[in-house]
């Protein structure tokens, strides 16, 4: 994810540590800079466990979009990126053509890059494969999961700055790699580990830190 603008203001927002106090008085990451679609995801969705197949294609593929560019950017055009990409259900994907690829170039409402939109529909063909061995993406990806001795005791804002890449991302980076995948580098994939909840990278102080934890200890990891 892009952790968003300055440590010192966002949007004219005064951060402690990282953190901003939203309209409703509660302490959130700094990096939702108090855009309501942005809080709203931040809130609701980044770092809560994912182990569904279409959403963990569509967090891979969206990862790879952002490269370069902001989360936010991607958000904002998720729906159209859910259309354009067919509820990102990656058998339906997979068959994609050249002439789909032409018209998605094409597509205002999505990043047009061709490398990134020919990446989402060889990474659908991939996936496929990659269930066919584990028997779902989630079993897969999960298998990655950091060992909780390796994560930092207390994450503040300067400890998330320093940890843009962990050995596991590039684990995962490596073996993803190693299948096929395009625009999986190290960054990109700390950034889906942390929306799909392998790690919790919500600040200490962050009012969804213990949500989310509380998820992740109840949450069966697939096998």
């Amino acid at each position: 994810m892009d952790r968003g603008p300055a440590f010192a203001y966002v949007c004219g927002m005064k951060t402690k540590d990282g953190l901003i106090r939203g309209t409703d008085g509660k302490m959130r990451c700094w990096w939702h800079g108090g855009d309501p679609v942005y809080q709203r995801y931040h809130d609701e969705e980044w770092g809560r466990p994912v182990d569904d197949d279409i959403r963990l294609y569509e967090k891979i593929c969206l990862e790879g979009f952002q490269a370069g560019l902001s989360w936010f950017t991607i958000l904002k055009r998720r729906d159209n990126f859910r259309k354009a990409f067919a509820g990102f259900d990656f058998v339906k994907v997979a068959k994609f053509k050249k002439s789909d690829v032409e018209r998605l170039v094409k597509d205002a409402g999505i990043i047009r890059h061709r490398g990134k939109i020919e990446a989402a529909v060889n990474n659908a063909q991939k996936t496929i494969e990659v269930i066919d061995e584990f028997g779902s993406l989630g079993a897969y990806f999960w298998r990655f999961e950091p060992e909780p001795s390796s994560r930092p005791k207390r994450l503040d804002y300067k400890t998330m700055k320093a940890m843009p890449v962990t050995e596991d991302s590039k684990a995962l980076s490596k073996d993803l790699r190693k299948r096929g995948f395009n625009f999986v580098g190290p960054t990109t994939m700390y950034a889906h580990m942390q929306a799909m909840g392998m790690v919790n990278d919500h600040l200490e102080g962050c009012c969804c830190r213990e949500d989310v934890e509380r998820l992740r200890n109840k949450f069966k990891r697939p096998a």
